[in-house]
């Protein structure tokens, strides 16, 4: 048996965010009985349980700013540690999501390889760009990525675009690196038009079934909710654009009601979050189309999603996006006109290009991304 430890997501079940999803995801579709999942979760408690065959364990981390993040993988870390030893784990796999404990590594590292681990790391995207950090803090992140980089047995880069990165930057270290998205599942919500759940939810924001444009994703400015909402109002639509995201008041919302004058604009509708995985399916279905902003992640598992639910998929054009959905989407620039404009072009396609779109987009899914292929990669990753 291959105990393997993850660390890094929020926990599961699932509601948002990527690590999360994958995490959900990955123990649902587990193959192999030769492997055990451990995974930390973040909660106000200590504590275990059980769920998807895997064993769960509780990590509470306190308020403490930007630093809850670091101070949440270390504790969640020296528990796998004590958890081996106590159990007389053999040949275990710790699995870090993101380099968030860089400085540190080599003292985990150290403890780990006496009980005959390996290291594994998944290096997320650029965390070291996002625009939620200041200075001080970006400059640790990237520090944190090389030392990461640098003890890694094996890093599992969910992008090739973040592959090819990690080998030309980090050259000197020589590390071991093997590309696994992550997955998406293509089958349909199972949820009528006439659902009462679904009606409820559109009753509530207001919208209607192919009358709204959709995003999906944690409400951070790197996701460049700014640019949509700008140009999103240039345009002469009568459509809605609903908004997914935990919104909540904070600097940047305030910042962006400001800076863009969205609330005069009733077009706009923020719908908080669904955590219901078969609404949001149906929700993304009956989508006019799908807003992807998302500039500096790897392979994003909201991107997924659109894609094999929804028919028309507006992508930002950068690499990460580029790689992932191939021409089975539309892109643009963050130039002022270019989603303006491309909202106009995917509003005027009609029913037969649009989806062929989507039929191009569920293929994508299903050749590269498709949630056993993907489960199958990391088990083989995992038993090595």
């Amino acid at each position: 048996m291959r105990d393997v430890f993850i660390i890094g997501s929020k926990g599961i079940p699932a509601k948002y965010g990527g690590f999360e999803t994958f995490v959900e995801q990955l123990t649902r579709h587990r193959k192999s009985g030769d492997i055990l999942y451990h995974v930390a979760c973040m909660a106000d408690k200590p504590g275990e349980f059980q769920y998807q065959d895997s064993h769960c364990f509780r990590i509470k981390a306190p308020q403490i700013g930007p630093a809850k993040a670091v101070w949440y993988d270390l504790a969640a870390f020296s528990y796998c540690l004590s958890y081996i030893r106590k159990h007389h784990v053999k040949r275990p796999v710790v699995y870090v999501l993101a380099c968030r404990i860089g400085p540190f590594a080599a003292f985990f590292k150290r403890r780990l390889k006496k009980a005959g681990g390996r290291l594994i790391v998944n290096p997320d995207g650029h965390e070291w760009m996002r625009a939620k950090w200041n200075g001080a803090i970006r400059k640790y992140w990237k520090f944190s990525e090389k030392l990461m980089v640098k003890h890694a047995d094996l890093l599992i880069c969910d992008s090739k675009n973040m592959q090819a990165y990690i080998r030309k930057t980090y050259k000197k270290y020589a590390p071991e690196t093997v590309f696994i998205a992550y997955g998406a599942d293509v089958s349909e919500s199972g949820l009528l038009d006439t659902d009462e759940t679904l009606l409820a939810w559109y009753e509530k924001w207001g919208l209607k079934p192919q009358e709204y444009y959709l995003i999906v994703g944690r409400f951070v400015p790197e996701n460049n909710y700014e640019t949509m909402i700008r140009e999103f109002m240039k345009t002469g639509t009568k459509k809605k654009l609903a908004i997914i995201s935990n919104v909540e008041d904070s600097p940047f919302y305030r910042n962006l009601c400001e800076a863009t004058g969205l609330k005069k604009d009733s077009r706009i509708v923020f719908c908080r979050t669904v955590y219901e995985e078969q609404l949001l399916k149906k929700i993304r279905e009956n989508a006019c189309a799908y807003l992807h902003g998302h500039e500096v992640g790897g392979t994003n598992p909201s991107l997924l999603e659109a894609l094999s639910s929804t028919n028309v998929n507006l992508l930002l054009d950068v690499g990460f996006n580029r790689e992932v959905g191939e021409d089975a989407a539309l892109y643009w620039t963050k130039e002022p006109g270019s989603l303006s404009g491309l909202l106009e072009k995917a509003a005027a396609l009609d029913g037969k290009a649009k989806d062929a779109l989507g039929e191009k987009a569920k293929n994508r899914i299903l050749a590269a991304y498709s949630h056993k292929r993907i489960a199958e990669a990391y088990e083989k990753a995992f038993l090595e």
